[in-house]
């Protein structure tokens, strides 16, 4: 699993990459088909946003998500992804049956 973080009016420090990387760990147990995870935090005015794709086999999955500080929006963020592969998951198992 490659995970990329970028930033955009932000300086992406050496433990926002760690505490991505750590956090992006409970989505790859989940299923171990992702491949690559592109990560977004920037900021507007008072408003830390944190954005990511997540590249599976057969399909994209998008998430987003704004908070006051940039650790919350981080944790929120992994809690979509995680509810959206599960539910991507449950779909592809009930297609083969």
């Amino acid at each position: 699993m490659k995970i990329d973080v970028a930033g955009h009016h932000v300086d992406v420090t050496e433990s926002l990459r760690n505490y991505v990387g750590t956090k992006f760990q409970k989505i790859e147990r989940h299923t171990d088909k992702v491949t690559d995870i592109h990560v977004i935090l920037s900021v507007e005015k008072l408003v830390h946003k944190a954005e990511a794709t997540v590249q599976v086999s057969g399909a994209k999955i998008f998430a987003e998500d704004q908070q006051e500080d940039m650790y919350p929006a981080i944790d929120a963020l992994v809690d979509k992804l995680d509810r959206q592969l599960l539910k991507h998951k449950e779909k592809v198992i009930d297609h083969r049956l």
